[in-house]
């Protein structure tokens, strides 16, 4: 993805800001609580991301996911992955197709499921590489190649993945390459006590709800645009920057002067996508708070989905129970609000960049 240049101040803020609470307005008709999904799930699709739903069986992925696409009228597909799934029944693939009139023979494209607005893969993580890999690389090209012929999937496309935490057995972990390809890891939790309640109501009693279409296509593609048109300062960027780079290793100049934390419990940091997804995060909920401005804060509000995924945590961490969003509230304090922290690699930005 490349790096996002300071476009002209944006205007039209509010126009994104009021679809959006429409949308959510819409989803909370039939999906109870979980505002903080919904929220990240929005920010994701205007920035053109796609995002893993970690959360155990039962918290209504699939009806949010499904009720999101109704709600913005775009076609929605769900891929229930299995260990026998192959590539070509989520590309599609040619079969021979015979002219009754003249008797001739020819290949036809069937399209699989991926070729639809809205792609639910379910339990992403219970089928092989090559057919996860099919999945990704329709993800990053936005094209199914069978043939030697290239079939463009359609637009917008927003794939969101899901995964269950504690069932391992028999299953294919997506390598941390693959993963770094999702713009968000979002955590679905069991919701609130009065939540809950509310949920055994609706779904006990006979209840219909309708969910209006308040966004098409375009409406979504224009805000996606609209989000990039978002001007960042500076110091907000090194701010983002200085965040990826206290997680890494010393690189060639071997100073190693990251936080002591991050020593002892990580053993990869997040690469420059991380970088990239925090600044297009922050533009995102920036602009949904009608801003035409990113400030740090909005950095920090996305930090977790878009690093969380990306911090490889070592033995040390597992054996004193430190998860990686307790070492993204540990790195976020100790970088500041303002961007510096004495001997991380956030002041070496800043104070390379000022020299």
């Amino acid at each position: 993805m490349d790096q996002d240049q300071p476009g002209p101040a944006v205007s039209p803020s509010s126009d994104v800001n009021a679809s959006y609470h429409r949308l959510r307005t819409e989803v909370e008709k039939i999906v109870v609580g979980q505002r903080d999904v919904v929220e990240q799930l929005l920010l994701c699709l205007l920035c053109r991301g796609h995002a893993v739903l970690l959360g155990m069986p039962g918290l209504a992925k699939t009806l949010l996911i499904s009720t999101l696409s109704r709600a913005m009228n775009l076609s929605f597909s769900r891929i229930q992955f299995t260990p026998d799934l192959m590539p070509s029944d989520i590309t599609g693939t040619e079969v021979i197709e015979e002219d009754r009139g003249t008797g001739r023979r020819e290949f036809r494209f069937v399209k699989g499921p991926v070729f639809a607005n809205v792609i639910l893969a379910d339990e992403i993580n219970r089928t092989p590489p090559k057919t996860q890999a099919a999945l990704l690389e329709a993800m990053q090209d936005y094209h199914v190649s069978v043939g030697g012929t290239q079939h463009h999937l359609p637009r917008p496309f927003f794939v969101l993945a899901t995964q269950n935490p504690i069932e391992q057995e028999g299953t294919y972990p997506l390598p941390e390459a693959q993963l770094d390809r999702f713009m968000f890891m979002i955590h679905v939790d069991y919701p609130q006590e009065d939540d809950e309640l509310q949920i055994i109501k609706r779904t006990t009693m006979r209840r219909e709800v309708s969910v209006d279409q308040v966004l098409e296509g375009a409406d979504i593609e224009t805000a996606q645009e609209m989000v990039r048109d978002v001007p960042v300062a500076d110091h907000v960027i090194r701010h983002a920057l200085g965040i990826v780079r206290a997680t890494r290793r010393p690189g060639r100049d071997g100073v190693d002067d990251r936080p002591d934390f991050v020593r002892q419990y990580l053993s990869w940091g997040a690469g420059p996508r991380a970088g990239q997804y925090l600044v297009l995060g922050g533009k995102a909920r920036a602009i949904v708070e009608g801003r035409t401005h990113v400030d740090i804060e909005d950095i920090h509000a996305v930090a977790h989905p878009v690093l969380r995924h990306r911090l490889i945590l070592n033995f040390n961490a597992e054996a004193d129970g430190v998860d990686s969003d307790e070492l993204i509230d540990r790195l976020l304090d100790h970088v500041g609000a303002e961007g510096v922290g004495a001997g991380t690699q956030a002041a070496r930005v800043l104070r390379t960049a000022s020299e």
